[in-house]
């Protein structure tokens, strides 16, 4: 097991209450494996992935155990945690527009982290840079190093995203949106890209995209305000899907009728009474309205939050 996320809570305090935007998750990631974090915008799936990496400011309030190679991740010092940042745990942030830096060349900033993490001289570490972008289909990459972010398409700025989490051999990614804003040719063409780059990797693909996380993911896990719902093979999530919250996700797609959800997400600050879930499921009991259900694994790997599973 390469990380293991264990009652995990992160929660920001803010003049109309209290945020609980990670409510007691755990989940797991093994050697090679992709795991797909799958929800609503809002449901805290990028505040997870931003806890993992301690990129939070430093008002939040975490709780639990985040463990990556026998090392408790929320225990260590911030010069450790910045020595695992990008060099062993990389993550490939959503808009990369806002996320590059705009007056730096690309190869400078590639080269940047190569330098930081890998100890190579400026020339070395701009060599490698190139390769770099070459490695993740960039054509004339040696040219192409030296232009700035705004020199280059969506689909190419989100290629430089991936040469800069790969650029110290990372063992996870943690891979937040990637597909996000590109067309569906060029969102093809990363995934693709990354199906090839993970191979032997570990990675946590964030995604509301059920089509990526189709591609990628060995295991998805469904979050609902907070929370894990669900948790099984991405097979069996997609085939036999057991709580309302993934079946009313599935239902939402265009292929499938393009049936919504009804009602709204609950407010992070005010989380409703029992099951998060039952204002807006049909199946709703009177023990979903007051009491709040477990994870329960109801077949081997298939874990789900719900009484009627």
């Amino acid at each position: 097991m390469i990380l293991k996320i264990s009652k995990l809570k992160t929660h920001f305090s803010t003049p109309d209450g209290l945020v609980r935007a990670v409510d007691t998750i755990d989940l797991s990631i093994r050697e090679r494996e992709t795991v797909g974090l799958i929800g609503e915008t809002g449901c805290g799936k990028t505040v997870l992935g931003l806890t993992i990496t301690r990129l939070l400011q430093s008002s939040t309030t975490v709780k639990g155990t985040i463990i990556y190679k026998e090392t408790n991740l929320l225990k260590i010092s911030e010069t450790e945690m910045r020595r695992i940042r990008g060099d062993e745990i990389a993550m490939i942030l959503q808009n990369p527009t806002t996320s590059l830096n705009p007056v730096m060349r690309v190869g400078e900033q590639i080269a940047e982290v190569i330098r930081l993490h890998q100890g190579l001289n400026k020339k070395d570490a701009a060599e490698k840079a190139i390769k770099m972008l070459g490695s993740v289909r960039i054509p004339s990459p040696s040219q192409r190093a030296n232009e700035y972010p705004h020199e280059f398409s969506g689909g190419m700025k989100q290629r430089v995203m991936i040469a800069m989490g790969l650029a110290c051999n990372p063992s996870l990614i943690i891979a937040d949106e990637p597909t996000k804003g590109l067309d569906v040719t060029i969102k093809s063409q990363i995934i693709k890209l990354l199906k090839e780059v993970t191979k032997e990797k570990a990675m946590l693909l964030i995604t509301h995209d059920l089509s990526v996380a189709r591609a990628l993911c060995d295991r998805i896990a469904l979050m609902y305000a907070g929370e894990l719902v669900e948790c099984a093979p991405a097979g069996e999530i997609f085939d036999a899907p057991r709580h309302p919250y993934t079946r009313g996700f599935l239902g939402s797609l265009p292929r499938n009728g393009l049936v919504p959800i009804p009602g709204m997400s609950p407010s992070l600050i005010n989380l409703p009474q029992g099951c998060r879930f039952h204002p807006r499921c049909a199946n709703a009991k009177a023990i979903c309205k007051r009491k709040h259900p477990g994870m329960t694994e109801i077949e081997d790997g298939h874990f789900v939050r719900c009484f009627d599973a």
